[in-house]
């Protein structure tokens, strides 16, 4: 039986290679469809990756909490923003406070520009988020000061040559003076994935003034060491909902980890349409495969027929046209297995994603392959074996 396996494959690949052209173009609608399967699932997969890494990274045991209000109550002070960092599962509370508005110095300015209010803890819990210069203290928001640190852009923008620490800007007209500059890691965690980054951050106090507002709407949670979202995230709602006096729909408490959840079922969503799109090169692919086996057995009739005459059994004919079916389908898989983990490279480099190989990806491109290789090759195989071989003599 093995040496009859061996002399199968020998004889379907010198078939193979007697044919280029024809095998050519038969492989590739097989290479197409798996490159394209390969390549859209791991670059998803890689950037689901680097997304979750990014998550974790901002909201790994934190809760955003966002305050629509009441009619009595529009949002939090910051007595009651005191009073929340006193439970037990609560380490900390960052402000979250946004504005757009002009900012200038000298004859250039910049409309628009994301402005985010924090307080001193923000930089408690962010590593490295000052470059150069001090952070905010506890004094700039007691005071409501009027200090900013800046992102590298601005300072490229609006402090071409001159030691930006120290100097003054206007933000909506009223003079700032520049304390520090922000790192990237700090710029990227300040409003998160979702938001964007901000360019200038102040005190929390100082943006609320600026917005005509005392009362904070959104704000980030910082839990316990040892403390789980959920019962952080209980504790809280019940404090929460006893300062607005029990009246529902008045804010929400979201984890990270379901935020992450939620993404990664997108995701996975995507991933599943995007890869059912490219199946169709690989059915398109099959076709071909049937139709140049079938091809085949209308040229090699005769040899079929001698087969039978010297008492070749049907299974064996039949399992001959599948071999070559098999191995036309899984030569174009593996090719295809390798030119799609190529291009998904170039795609995670071009993004700036970090690139990694998802076995499950590999695993479907060639099993796909290889039962395309043997449905599409059923039908040709099957009608070879079928053939009278007086018949087949007679039509040679």
């Amino acid at each position: 039986m093995l040496v009859m396996l061996k002399e199968c494959v020998a004889m379907s690949l010198s078939n193979i290679l007697s044919n280029k052209l024809r095998s050519f173009l038969t492989v590739l609608g097989i290479l197409i469809g798996v490159s394209a399967v390969i390549a859209l699932i791991t670059t998803v997969s890689s950037f689901s990756g680097t997304l979750s890494s990014s998550f974790v990274s901002m909201g790994a045991g934190t809760l955003s909490v966002s305050v629509s209000g009441s009619d009595l109550k529009t949002g939090m002070s910051a007595e009651d923003i005191t009073e929340l960092t006193e439970l037990k599962e609560v380490d900390g509370i960052t402000p979250n406070v946004s504005l757009r508005t002009r900012v200038a110095r000298g004859g250039k300015y910049k409309t628009n520009v994301s402005i985010s209010g924090k307080n001193y803890y923000f930089f408690y819990r962010t590593d490295g988020a000052v470059t150069r210069g001090r952070p905010i203290h506890p004094t700039d928001e007691e005071n409501m000061t009027f200090v900013c640190l800046i992102n590298q852009d601005l300072v490229t923008e609006m402090f071409f040559g001159v030691d930006p620490v120290g100097e003054t800007m206007y933000i909506d007209g009223i003079p700032f003076m520049v304390i520090g500059i922000l790192s990237d890691t700090a710029q990227s965690s300040i409003t998160g994935v979702i938001n964007g980054s901000a360019t200038i951050i102040i005190p929390y106090t100082t943006a609320l003034k600026m917005n005509n507002s005392s009362e904070v709407t959104s704000f980030t949670v910082y839990l316990s060491d040892g403390t789980s979202s959920e019962t952080a995230s209980a504790v809280l709602e019940e404090k929460m909902d006893a300062m607005f006096s029990y009246e529902d729909d008045c804010f929400t408490v979201t984890a990270m980890t379901s935020i992450e959840d939620t993404m990664n079922t997108m995701l996975s969503m995507v991933s599943s349409l995007l890869a059912g799109i490219a199946s169709i090169a690989l059915v398109v692919g099959g076709i071909g495969i049937m139709n140049m086996m079938l091809t085949t057995v209308t040229e090699r009739t005769q040899e079929i027929g001698l087969k039978k005459a010297l008492g070749a059994m049907p299974w064996q004919i039949q399992m001959q046209f599948l071999i070559e079916s098999f191995l036309l389908s899984m030569i174009g898989g593996i090719i295809g297995v390798i030119t799609g983990l190529l291009l998904s490279l170039t795609l995670c480099q071009v993004m700036e994603t970090s690139f990694s190989i998802s076995g499950g990806a590999i695993l479907l491109g060639v099993g796909f392959s290889a039962a395309v290789g043997i449905v599409f090759g059923w039908v040709p195989a099957r009608k070879a074996s079928k053939l009278n071989p007086i018949d087949a003599l007679r039509a040679a």
